[in-house]
């Protein structure tokens, strides 16, 4: 017989195991790029509710969990599902799912519920689905820097000729406002608004924006960040950060619709990969790799990554639960 409480402090003794099971399987079942946190940290996390958890019980013995953050985004994210078995793995899940849906009901009135089911969690799609869960597919791309074809294949890169009038620059901050409208505008109708709508308003676009630039999500890194300037106005930004001090992030490419078409997205991403290549090549810092994510039937932006040396990696259903 199943139950599902939310995680206390008067768990935190019970919880240990079935914690550390997930942290030993994070990298390998999951596909977590970084260590995930110790348990203290994660008590710590718990203490100062910047994630919320739910732990179902089969015996009084804790057996699966379920963690979410409303502290990060205007989204409730639902980070992950995890049981020590995948006996019963879905109908553990469906515990958790249907717990997590009832203790979030009035918050879910305002926001969306977005879940990235990474590695395993792929085989919750027909269970959350049920739940009224809908699915955008993912592809993770990879430039990696112990591939030499990676580079090879970025040397060789066609790109167009720089049309008269434009210019790709480093960030600065002054530009920040221009950041704000052009990347509103790209995205606001895009499928990224869906699990996440602060891309739908610009107070929302402000507030990714503000957070990317101040390294609340990484370490950001304007020397690899460019702005595209049509006739000294920004049109194009392409944002870079730091995860884990050797994992660079491709948050954000965004042009104004009237400037697309010309190659601009490809001028911008090499300026930005320029740097940190030269990074890596010249003053031998320790970068593993830039990644990126694109939808899988986005096959412009598919095609426009690996003419830059990024190849394919895994996919995985991003879902996502609308607004009730």
């Amino acid at each position: 017989m199943y139950t599902t409480k939310i995680l206390t402090a008067d768990d935190y003794d019970n919880f240990e195991e079935l914690y550390e099971d997930f942290r030993s399987k994070a990298a390998t079942e999951y596909n977590f790029e970084l260590e995930p946190l110790d348990y203290d940290g994660f008590l710590d996390a718990l203490d100062k509710d910047l994630i919320k958890g739910i732990v179902l019980y089969d015996n009084d013995v804790a057996e699966a969990f379920l963690v979410y953050t409303t502290a990060i985004s205007e989204a409730i994210e639902l980070n992950i599902i995890h049981s020590k078995t995948k006996e019963n793995f879905d109908v553990m899940a469906r515990e958790l799912l249907e717990k997590f849906i009832d203790v979030t009901a009035t918050l879910r009135r305002e926001k969306i519920v977005c879940y990235p089911m990474l590695g395993a969690q792929k085989d919750l799609i027909s269970t959350i689905a049920k739940l009224g869960f809908r699915f955008v597919g993912i592809e993770v791309l990879r430039f990696r820097f112990d591939k030499p074809a990676s580079q090879e294949i970025f040397e060789r890169a066609r790109v167009v000729k720089q049309p008269e009038g434009y210019e790709v620059i480093s960030w600065d901050p002054a530009y920040f406002e221009d950041a704000v409208r052009v990347i509103h505008e790209a995205f606001k109708d895009s499928s990224d608004a869906l699990f996440d709508p602060r891309f739908t308003t610009l107070e929302g676009t402000r507030s990714i924006l503000d957070k990317i630039v101040n390294n609340v999500y990484a370490e950001f890194m304007p020397n690899s960040t460019s702005i595209l300037l049509y006739e000294g106005k920004a049109v194009g930004f392409a944002f870079m950060n730091l995860t884990g001090g050797t994992i660079v992030n491709i948050p954000l490419v965004g042009v104004l619709q009237e400037h697309q078409g010309k190659g601009l997205s490809t001028i911008m991403l090499k300026h930005s990969m320029d740097y940190v290549i030269r990074a890596v090549n010249v003053y031998g810092i320790k970068i593993a790799e830039i990644n990126t994510t694109t939808e899988t039937n986005n096959l412009q932006a598919l095609r426009l990554y690996k003419n830059l040396g990024f190849l394919e990696d895994y996919s995985y259903p991003q879902s996502y639960l609308p607004i009730s």
